[in-house]
């Protein structure tokens, strides 16, 4: 595979190959897989109990001062797939009785990945985990390919996008990818058991100082969307990482009270989802990015 890239909204330009790491996320064009196992660390309608079938793919196209990540996100590791090792991979996984096939953060090898995923019978859901920085052109090629958009909603103004991700561009960004997700899934589709068949799981992450961000993130999904026709995730899982020194703002976690009437709010709005506790910000619900799940041993 050797081809000019344009796909994510920083058109780059870059020339990609099977092995030549290029353009911002640092990726050549042969997705790269760093684990992909059971996790249990999603939505209960994600999660459920036996778990989401996680593959995490290195690289990425923002900058995310605070990843939690990074360990991924700055870096060209993991193991290179073809195409025929992916849909290996994703039977694999598949076959370990999960719920669902989880890709956490490939739009950056959308092209690969959805040559993966036609033509697979997979028999479970396949959800789009991403940042929400996407193209809707890009978005068209997984149309029928993904039942389950999971979409990041990160910064509603320009500024802190750009201080935070190198993205003034994410808020216009990321409303006009969720509408896409929206178009192609509509509302959301839950089994018996609770567990999301199809549609869209819009995600928040609360930063520090941001919290009218929050409130304008709600307003939109509340706005846009019928009602109860999306689910919104409400997380207060901010940990801080080394090497924030240079953004004092975000040195400290969400507190319980901020939390807790950013929850209320989401309740007054009549959103359906899930929200988290403090408590729940803790390194521990960072996997392990060892090649778990890569071999046939």
């Amino acid at each position: 595979m050797d081809y000019i890239c344009n796909d994510c909204p920083r058109r780059c330009n870059a020339r990609r190959s099977d092995t030549a790491a290029k353009g911002l996320c640092l990726s050549p064009a042969l997705p790269r897989v760093t684990r992909a196992a059971p996790h249990f660390g999603e939505e209960p309608c994600i999660s459920g109990t036996r778990g989401s079938g996680a593959v995490f793919f290195s690289g990425c196209n923002l900058r995310c001062v605070f990843c939690q990540n990074r360990e991924i996100s700055r870096k060209s590791f993991g193991e290179a797939l073809t195409v025929p090792a992916l849909r290996d991979i994703l039977l694999r996984l598949r076959d370990t009785g999960v719920h669902n096939i989880n890709l956490v953060t490939g739009s950056h090898f959308v092209r690969p990945i959805a040559e993966a995923l036609s033509g697979l019978d997979l028999g479970i859901p396949v959800v789009w985990n991403s940042s929400g920085y996407e193209s809707v052109e890009t978005l068209k090629l997984l149309e029928g390919l993904v039942q389950v958009y999971m979409p990041d909603f990160k910064y509603w103004k320009s500024e802190p996008a750009k201080r935070y991700s190198a993205a003034a561009d994410y808020p216009e960004t990321a409303k006009a990818a969720i509408r896409e997700m929206y178009r192609q899934r509509g509302a959301c589709v839950l089994d018996e058991n609770g567990l999301l068949r199809s549609g869209l799981l819009i995600r928040h992450l609360i930063l520090p100082g941001q919290e009218l961000a929050a409130m304008d993130i709600m307003d939109f999904a509340a706005e846009e969307f019928p009602v109860g026709s999306v689910l919104f995730s409400l997380m207060s899982q901010y940990t801080p990482m080394p090497g924030l020194e240079r953004f004092p703002e975000l040195q400290s976690r969400v507190s319980k009270e901020t939390n807790d009437n950013l929850i209320a709010y989401m309740q007054r709005l009549g959103l359906e989802g899930f929200c988290q506790d403090p408590e729940a910000a803790t390194e521990e619900m960072i996997p392990a990015f060892d090649g778990t799940g890569l071999s046939r041993e």
